[in-house]
Parts: C-alpha cells; sequence; structure tokens
C-alpha cells in the first residue's frame, strides 16, 4: 500500500507550508518585508495502465489510464513583491519606495544587496547608512552643521548647512530593478542579493519610467495580510491532519489484511 508514503510527503509539505507562514506572521511589522508562499508539485506517477490502450480485437481503447500520484514535494517559496502600505514617520532620514526598485547596500566585503528598508541613519562620519552600520550606494556624506536634509521624489540628496537657506546638493541617489524580483536570494536584516534568476540589476533613477519614486519621511511596511495568513495557518492545519489520518486509516487497512486467516 502506497498511502503511508503518499500521506508522508503530505505531512513534510504541509511542516514547510507552516513554517513559511510563521515566518510571514513574526515578520508582519518588519519594515519592508516581502511575505512568501509555499510552491508545491505533484511526484510522479505510476501507470498501471495506459490510455488509449487496446480493450479488444475491435480496436475499442481505453478512455483514461489508471495513474496513482506517489505524493508531493516543496517547489520553492515564491515571494510576493507587492507594495505595502506607507507609514508617515517625520524622520528625514526615512525613505520609502512607492513603486519599483530597490535600495543599493555596500557592505564592507564589498559587495552589494538590495533592500526595500529605508530606516536610514548617519553614521560618526556623516555618511547615509542603514541600521546596521552599512553604507549607501552612491555614498553621500552630509557636511558638518548640517541642520536639514533634503530628498525630493528623484532621489535628490540636498542640505541645509548652518544658517544659509540656500540647500547644498550633495549628490543622486539611485535604485536597482531586476527582471526577476522573486528570483532574488534573501540573506536577512531587510537585505537580498542578486541570482541568476533574478537577472543582474539595472541601476535607475527614481521617477523614470516603470520605476518608483522616494518617500522622504515615510517607511514601507511589510505587506503580509494577517487575516490571509491566519486562514491559510488554519488549511495547512487541517491538511496535515488529514495526512496524518490518511496513514492512520492505510496502517489499520493493513492490520486487518494481516489478520486475515
Amino acid at each position: 500500500m502506497k498511502a503511508l508514503g503518499i500521506a508522508a510527503t503530505g505531512m513534510l509539505a504541509q511542516q514547510t507550508n507552516v513554517d513559511v507562514i510563521a515566518n510571514n506572521i513574526s515578520n508582519a511589522n518588519t519594515t519592508g518585508f516581502k511575505s512568501g508562499r509555499a510552491a508545491f508539485q505533484d511526484l510522479i506517477y505510476q501507470s498501471m495502465q495506459q490510455e488509449g490502450a487496446l480493450t479488444s480485437t475491435e480496436g475499442t481503447s481505453r478512455p483514461v489510464g489508471m495513474n496513482v500520484g506517489l505524493g508531493v514535494q516543496s517547489a520553492g517559496v515564491v515571494r510576493l513583491n507587492t507594495q505595502g502600505g506607507l507609514s508617515q514617520t517625520e524622520n528625514q532620514l526615512d525613505l520609502a519606495i512607492e513603486g519599483h526598485g530597490f535600495f543599493v547596500i555596500n557592505r564592507p566585503d564589498g559587495s552589494q544587496a538590495y533592500t526595500r528598508a529605508g530606516s536610514f541613519q548617519l553614521s560618526a562620519e556623516g555618511q547615509i547608512v542603514t541600521l546596521d552600520g552599512y553604507e549607501i550606494d552612491p555614498g553621500i556624506t552630509m557636511p558638518d552643521n548640517t541642520r536639514e536634509i533634503a530628498i525630493n521624489q528623484e532621489g535628490v540628496v540636498m542640505a541645509y548647512v548652518e544658517n544659509d537657506p540656500t540647500p547644498v546638493e550633495l549628490g543622486q541617489l539611485t535604485m536597482a530593478t531586476f527582471l526577476n524580483e522573486a528570483g532574488m536570494k534573501p540573506i536577512g536584516n531587510n537585505m537580498l542579493e542578486e541570482t541568476t534568476a533574478s537577472g543582474e540589476p539595472a541601476l535607475v533613477t527614481p521617477g523614470e519610467p516603470g520605476v518608483g519614486i522616494i518617500r522622504q519621511g515615510y517607511l514601507e511596511n511589510s505587506n503580509v495580510n494577517i487575516i490571509q495568513q491566519i486562514t491559510d495557518l488554519i488549511s495547512a492545519q487541517r491538511a496535515y491532519e488529514m495526512n496524518s489520518k490518511a496513514i492512520e486509516t492505510a496502517d489499520e487497512m493493513l492490520s486487518t489484511a494481516n489478520q486475515i486467516k
């Protein structure tokens, strides 16, 4: 009886499903977080009777075959890159992307990562950095005695120094876009890496056609829908229980067969 192994694959799949849902729920308040969805594939089928096989010498054939599936397997976790809601903070270094694109971050090892979390700060040297101290790319340093920072929708960074009413333009923030955003690899700390699946990043200016704009004084909330996650969690629990019940039923049937004399 194949039901024992088939149901076991179903239980393993639902364990993965619950893991993904739990990660979504735990990051419901993480800035710029994108929820994931576990994707599954059916396993290979064992063919007992072939479709179209002859059933008589007169040429009649079977309209359907007998193919018994051997279960399910996890195919991947699809990241849902929908826009999260914007939350106003009034912090002049909090930046949200409204639309497509990622902030580019320079890591200490010389590599680059990408993020939607724009909760930036100033380092001791006046550089705009992430909460982990990684510098944003291109690097922008604030002059001494800067009293106010202004960043427009196109990513132009300006600073008001001392009592001068005219701002000093310091640089232009750029963003990166990918052909396949879902193919990027999450590495924690609100950052992602490019992969062969995502394609190489294209550096763009905020506000270009098809590219998002920057909102100063806002942060992008997580796009996790808590109600939907709770519903999915209940569904995964029920599916797990049903697979467990299938194992119990198959075991009882085998026990009954073994007792026949």
